[in-house]
């Protein structure tokens, strides 16, 4: 890991650096808690911003080989070699948006559920930014969070979960705040500022969706992983954008299934009706098709 900054805190005053110190207060001790809130996080257990790093994932994949605690977080204000489903590489400007990664040790649920933790994931980061920042968010399957940018939906975050032996899993969340236009790596991406985003303070943003993951792992945690106890499987299905939809997969090896997107399997993967038949895809590559 790499702390030695590319740039001065402030060279850019509209991305001011994240304040390690508040966000501890707030999330593991809970001091700036809402009344209603119950105080502090019941899962968060220790949180780290570094200035700059490759990736947060391959860093807490790490600590957490060397015995890291459940719930540990670990931020970038500026990540050189992020990386998202596929293997896809990406970077963003240094404090342009909310880069971090996550702990779980879910060892009370059956490992065949541990496929809903991306979608969880993505439920309470979609919950946490439409609440905060005004902006009508959807998710697409299965790690996606779409804004609207112009008329046209654009990919603002992606989720990366990914197991660490056989008790632990990372889960890392890249969320596009401040990017400009002319800062995208793609041009289907977004970003909360071009989606007209009223607060693009990451602070509050990022302590939203910290408490909005660890509520909605608690439940699910609670309930065995069960999706429909808990409540995520209906969660997640009103809020995707996928379903309902015709969409393109291209399974491994290379396959491709083209069909209608008609519903969320019990182990979080998508079920498309494709030449008379269902098909449920738990890995690929999803495309939405015009």
């Amino acid at each position: 890991m790499n702390s030695k900054p590319t740039s001065q805190p402030w060279s850019d005053l509209d991305r001011p650096p994240l304040n390690e110190g508040a966000l501890r207060r707030a999330l593991l001790t809970g001091a700036d808690a809402p009344p209603a809130s119950g105080g502090r996080c019941p899962l968060w257990t220790s949180l780290d911003v570094v200035t700059q790093t490759g990736s947060t994932n391959v860093d807490l994949a790490e600590r957490a080989r060397a015995g890291a605690a459940e719930g540990a977080v670990l931020v970038a204000e500026e990540q050189t070699a992020g990386r998202g489903r596929l293997d896809r590489r990406w970077s963003a400007p240094a404090r342009s948006g909310l880069f971090f990664s996550v702990l779980l040790r879910p060892a009370a649920v059956p490992a065949e559920r541990w496929g809903w933790l991306p979608l969880l994931a993505g439920v309470a980061t979609a919950t946490a930014v439409s609440r905060i920042a005004g902006v009508d968010t959807a998710l697409k399957w299965p790690n996606d969070l779409l804004v609207t940018v112009g008329g046209e939906e654009r990919k603002a975050a992606g989720i990366l979960a990914e197991r660490v032996g056989t008790t632990g899993i990372v889960v890392g969340v890249g969320l596009n705040v401040t990017l400009r236009e002319d800062e995208l790596p793609v041009p289907n991406a977004g970003s909360l500022a071009l989606a007209g985003a009223a607060v693009t303070d990451r602070d509050p943003l990022l302590r939203a969706v910290l408490r909005s993951i660890a509520e909605w792992y608690v439940k699910w945690r609670d309930a065995g992983g069960d999706p429909h106890v808990c409540g995520l499987r209906e969660t997640y299905a009103a809020g995707c954008a996928t379903l309902g939809r015709t969409v393109r997969a291209t399974l491994p090896g290379g396959r491709e299934v083209e069909g209608n997107a008609v519903s969320i399997d019990d182990e979080g993967r998508l079920v498309l009706a494709a030449d008379g038949a269902e098909v449920a895809v738990g890995a690929g590559d999803v495309v939405h098709v015009r």
